[in-house]
This record gives C-alpha cells, structure tokens and sequence, in this order.
C-alpha cells in the first residue's frame, strides 16, 4: 500500500506492466532457486562427512537440519523481497537519519561484513559484466515505467545485484557462519546468477513486444576500470578458515586487459599499415603451430613458452609465404593481451608446482590448447567452472600431488595417464565438451588413485595397531611372569621355554581371549604347573596342553613335542627315537623367532635412546601435548637431507598409550613408524613442521601471482621479454 500511495500517479498500464515483470522474474527464478538450495544441502552433507572432527561435523549436520526446516519458507521470502523491490522500483532509498549534534558516529570496519560485501559485489559484477547491453536496455526500459532515470545496480530489481542482495537477506534466519554464508552465496550464483541470461532477455521480449522503448538499441559501455569497483575472482571454497581478503586477483578478461595496459604505456605499437588476423586465421595459426609441436618428439617442445616466444610463432604463422614486401598480419589488441594472460598464467602456475620435470612438462603440453581455448571462450578468464580452467587446476594438482622423483610403477602409470590426456587436448579441436569430457576423466582416476591410498593407509594402520596390541599382550604376560619368577627363579630349558615362547602362547591368548577369559586363566594355570607352584595331577594332559599352545604360536609339531616330552616325561611315538638333549632344545627355543618378530623388525626402525625425564626440553613436552591434540590425518613437512628438498607424509594414526606413530605418503605407503615424541624433537630442531592447511588452489595462487605482477609497475614488456626464452 505504501509503495503505491508514494506513486499515485502512476498508470494503470504502467503498473501492469511491472506486475507481469514482477510474476515472470518470481517464476522464471523459482527452479534455479530450487536447484541452488539442493546444491547447498548436498555440499553440507559432502563437508560433513569429510569433516576430521566432530564439533565441525555437528555444525554441518545442524545447518542442514536448519535449511530443510527453512527451506520453503526461504523461498517465499525471497518471493516476496523481490516483488516489493519491482513495486518500489525507481523509488529513492530514504537517508539515514542524521545524529542530534549532526556528528556522524565513527565506526570499526566489521571484517565479517566486509567480507560478505565483496563476495556480494565481486559476483554480481562478474554477471553484470556478461549481460550488460540486455541490463542496460531492461534499466532504459522499467525506469520509463517508473518515471524515474534509468535503473542499474541495485535500483534494477531483476539484475545481479539486486538478486543477491534478495537472497542474501532472505537467507539471514538461517543463522548461517561466514564460511557456510559464502558457500551458499557460491551456490546461489552458480544455479541462480549464472543462469540469468534466458530469464532477462525474456523480460526485456516481454517490454519491448508491449511498445516500452521498441526502437532502443543498447549500446555496450565503455572500458572503463575507475568507473566502477574491481572485479575480483571467485574466491577459494569457503572451509573452516578465514575467506581471502579483499584485494584478491582479478580474475575479468576486461580487468586484467587494463592492468596490461596500464604497463604497456609509453611502448612502441605495431606498424600502423598492419592488418589484424581474423579469428579464423588466428585458429588456423595456432593449430598449425600446435600441429608443429605435436610431430616434434623432444621434451623441449613441450617447454612451457613466453609471451613474446608465443607472439613471435604465432606471427610467423600468420605471415608465412607473403612476400616481403606485402602488408603484415598482426595481432589485434585483444588477441595479444590473451596470448600474454594465457603465457603468465601458465608462468605463475609453473611457480607453485614442486620440482617435477615431468609436471612442467605436462603443463607445457596444454598450453598451446588452452590458448587456443581461451582465445574461442573469454568465459575461460571469467568462470572459476569453466571446464578447461577446472582442468587445468585438476591436472597441474594431480602431477603436483601424486607425481615424484622416483620411477616406480604408480609413478609412470599416472605419467602414461597424464600424457594421453593431455594429447587428446592437443590433438582435437577446443571445446567445452573436449574439456568436460577429459576433467570427468581426471577426476575418475584421481578417484581410484585416493581409493587405492585410502585402502593401502588402512592396511598399514589396522598393522600397526595390531603391533601396538601384541606389544602390550606381550608386555602384560612379561609381568606376569616376572611375578612368578620372583617366586621361584627356573633354570635351563624350562627357563628359556617360559622367557621365550610361553610368554608368547601368554601374549596370544590374551590377544584373543583378553585376561577376564577362561582361556586365559587355563594357561596362567598351566604356567603354575610347570613352575610347580601348584600341583599337575594329570602330567599326560599337562604335556598336551603345553604341546598345543607351542604349535599356536608357530612351533613344528614334532619339535614341540620333543620340549614337551623333554620337560614332563612320557614315550615317544616311536620307542627307538631319541630325544635331543635339554641344552639342544633351550638353544633353539632361545633362537625361535617370536611372535610378530619379523614384521616388527621390517616396520619398525631402531628406536633413538631416550633421554632422561630431566633432559626433555620443556618446549618438546608442549609440541608433544599439541601433536597428542592433532586429529588423524594432519600433514607435516619434513626436511629431506638426501635430496635437500621437503617431503610430506600424513600422521595416520598414533597410540595415545606408547606414542607410536604411523606417517604415510599421498600413496598410502608407510613412510616412517615413529613415536611423538621423536617427532616433536625434530619439530623443535627445525627439521619438521606441521603443513600449513590450505584453501586456495594451485590456480588460484597462480591468478594471484599473476595480477600481482601485473600491478607491479616494471619497464615496458616489449623490452623486458625481448631476449628471454624459456
């Protein structure tokens, strides 16, 4: 009612018209938001199940519950925001109210709010960019209805930034945190924002078709960075940890073309009398030269090339067979700034990857196709989802994560995997269904790679903590049987017979049975009886039982029999048979392998000798305390001195009892089985250090690495980059 009493003179067509916008903006947007909130519920539920801990996890659940119980009632407020702001349209927002001493009340900057802002304008402006002629003929259009100058930004309802600043208040009962607030404002314009195009061209049909300016031609706005803020890239998926700040990389083509003009003021342009390569031509140009470096076999070709190597091959292309005399075809503005964003991209992502000869040579084998790529789709520099950005990052991850120095077969499997590809990209023509089709490839065999980790790590785990359980079994019957031989010390072979492997029968029936069993309280019995603490009224079973427990821990039948005839007494099963002597018997019992000897000795190395409760520095006791708090899975970084480089392994699992712990590769494999505080000494001395978690992508730090060189003032590129080669 407010709405229309501040606009009584408004026509009745005029309303109707905004009415039919209002209903077919709700409609139109009702399934994408439907879809935005599904994506959001799934994502908390894939976090949730891959959350390390359970207050994190109990978070993740309870936005979820929250979003179902919300969900339809979000809905309809979104409805209703957004056609209250279609009925205020062109209506001018009130001012705040001034203070009684006309002083403005000075204010810290909330950093949760701004960083919420900037993800609210940061996308907005990527989708306003890509749709601005339709947005701007729509403002000319609904600001006619109104009366009112033509509507952008937030004054035009059906646009970006009115659609998320909706939302964003639609969502605030959801109590949501900063990181979950960001991933749904990531949902919303994946679903909602991305697909706005059809929905405002409908709009603006609709007006035209009703006689609303049909003669107007919308003109594209100039390139003009200082006229509106900066469009900063998709910032990494929110987690636990603080989003990014403010200053970003820049991740717009038109954005990132003023930062290299910028730098380029002052150098020397093209010949004047130079004609521009058409896109097909620059198409032809770059297949021939990716054809060129296809039929070279040599690792060299697959070097990754300079902006100016890129430029100076693709113009003798474009040039090859005219006669000397005859105009030169150029590079156009554009072409060149996507040749020269294209070669510092993939410079800056070569800077994040580890030494790998094999990972810089795969990252130089795409990026002739990924040139090619973005010279056809400028969506590429635009969309964080574009399939061959996604493809880029997934590969030069996957070479910089699972690859290394050493020629085993998981290594040149994955090589092999990589390779083709990565020719299949050099060898087809590009397109966003090439890309589509090699990243679900990708990430299948990523997949399978982590699977098979995944299975190898648990195999080692369920291993050491079988260890870890045999080494207490074994250490319970020690001081079950030290009590006993504090009784009565034996000698010879029933000495070495209890030292040795009874104690193992011990440990084993423990492990098996536990020590409340009856089981277990038979063998101490018979442990009794052989140290003739108590009686053994039937010496023929007491022969029998020790027999059988010998040949449970590994003892040959036959020998087995031999200590047991030799320690009680009895016939042979063969009369003329002669037993071997006692001191025969007690030295091979003292040389039989023991329990779980073997794989002990393969997993464990020989442990360093402790130093006295009085020399453990006070710092290695509170590392220790905080590695005891760290949760199953934290990676640590640990100095190589063979090869001088760093090398990561994963804490797989530690006993909290003993302090044993288990690190494992990417691969799953056992790395090093030491124990905590071995491990906080060497954090102390410096020689290892818990990895830093992180948020941001290998591509995401090369767009930062790449728009902050660019903001870098420097000498002008033609000169700095003339002599370089890579």
């Amino acid at each position: 009612m407010d709405a229309e009493q501040n606009r009584p003179t408004t026509p009745a067509r005029a309303r109707r018209l905004l009415d039919e916008a209002s209903a077919g903006c709700v409609a139109g947007l009702r399934t994408p938001l439907q879809q935005c909130l599904d994506t959001f519920a799934h994502e908390l539920l894939t976090r949730a199940d891959q959350a390390n801990q359970a207050g994190a996890q109990q978070d993740l659940f309870a936005a979820r519950q929250r979003l179902q119980h919300d969900r339809a009632n979000l809905a309809q407020r979104f409805a209703s925001q957004l056609a209250t702001a279609f009925a205020r349209a062109g209506q001018r927002a009130p001012a705040p109210a001034a203070p009684a001493n006309g002083w403005r009340q000075l204010e810290l900057l909330d950093p949760v709010e701004h960083e919420l802002n900037m993800a609210l304008e940061q996308r907005a402006a990527r989708v306003e960019s890509r749709h601005g002629p339709v947005l701007n003929a729509l403002g000319y259009r609904l600001g006619v209805l109104v009366a009112a100058p033509p509507l952008e930004g937030r004054a035009l309802p059906p646009g970006p930034h009115a659609l998320i600043h909706t939302f964003h208040l639609a969502s605030q009962p959801l109590d949501l945190p900063l990181p979950l607030q960001l991933l749904l404002l990531q949902c919303f314009d994946q679903c909602v924002l991305k697909t706005l195009g059809p929905l405002l061209e409908a709009l603006d049909a609709h007006l035209t078709k009703a006689g609303i300016l049909p003669h107007l031609h919308a003109m594209p706005l100039p390139r003009h960075v200082a006229s509106r803020p900066h469009v900063v890239a998709d910032p990494p998926r929110p987690a636990p940890a603080p989003a990014p700040a403010a200053n970003e990389p820049i991740a717009v083509l038109e954005s990132l073309r003023d930062l290299l003009a910028r730098q380029r003021e002052g150098a020397p342009t093209g010949s004047p009398s130079a004609r521009v390569a058409s896109d097909a031509e620059l198409q032809t140009a770059l297949e021939a030269l990716q054809q060129h470096l296809v039929d070279v076999t040599d690792r060299a070709s697959r070097e990754l090339r300079s902006a100016q190597r890129l430029r100076e091959e693709l113009l003798a292309h474009l040039n090859h067979g005219k006669a000397p005399d005859a105009p030169r075809t150029e590079l156009s503005g554009e072409q060149g700034d996507t040749v020269e964003l294209v070669a510092m991209l993939f410079e800056q992502l070569a800077r994040q990857l580890q030494r790998s000869d094999d990972a810089q040579a795969l990252l130089g084998g795409l990026e002739l196709p990924l040139l090619r790529m973005a010279m056809v789709d400028h969506d590429f520099f635009e969309q964080r989802e574009h399939p061959a950005r996604q493809l880029l990052d997934t590969l030069a991850a996957t070479a910089n994560d699972w690859l290394d120095d050493n020629d085993s077969e998981g290594n040149r499997a994955l090589i092999a995997k990589l390779e083709q590809l990565v020719a299949r990209a050099r060898h087809e023509p590009p397109s966003a269904g090439l890309y589509t089709s090699l990243l679900a490839d990708i990430r299948h065999h990523v997949e399978l790679l982590n699977r098979k980790a995944q299975a190898t790590e648990h195999r080692h785990m369920e291993a050491a903590q079988g260890r870890e359980r045999l080494d207490n079994a074994r250490q319970r019957a020690t001081e079950l049987m030290a009590e006993r031989f504090a009784r009565s010390a034996p000698r010879g072979l029933l000495r070495a017979l209890l030292d040795r492997a009874w104690s193992d029968v011990l440990a084993l029936t423990l492990l098996r049975h536990g020590e409340d069993s009856d089981a277990f309280t038979a063998q101490l019995r018979v442990t009794d009886q052989l140290l003739g603490h108590v009686p053994a009224p039937d010496r023929q079973q007491l022969r029998q039982e020790v027999e059988t427990g010998l040949r449970q821990i590994g003892m040959h039948a036959e020998e087995a029999t031999q200590v047991a005839l030799r320690l009680l007494g009895g016939e042979t099963a063969q009369p003329t048979a002669e037993l071997p002597s006692a001191t025969d018997l007690a030295v091979r019992l003292k040389q039989h392998q023991r329990l779980g000897e073997q794989a002990s000795r393969a997993a464990t190395p020989t442990p360093a000798p402790a130093p006295a409760a009085s020399a453990v520095d006070p710092r290695e006791r509170d590392i220790e305390r905080r590695l005891r708090q760290l949760p199953f899975g934290s990676w640590f970084e640990f100095d190589d001195a063979a090869t001088g480089g760093v090398v990561r392994r994963k804490l797989s699992w530690y006993s909290p009892m003993s302090g044993h712990c288990l690190l494992v590769t990417r691969r799953g494999q056992r790395g090093e089985e030491t124990t905590l505080a071995q491990l906080a000494r060497a954090i102390a001395l410096g020689h290892a250090r818990e990895a830093p978690p992180r948020h941001d992508s290998l591509l995401d730090r090369a767009w930062a690495g790449l728009t902050g060189a660019l903001r870098q003032p420097r000498q002008p590129r033609a000169s700095a980059q003339g002599n370089r080669r890579p």
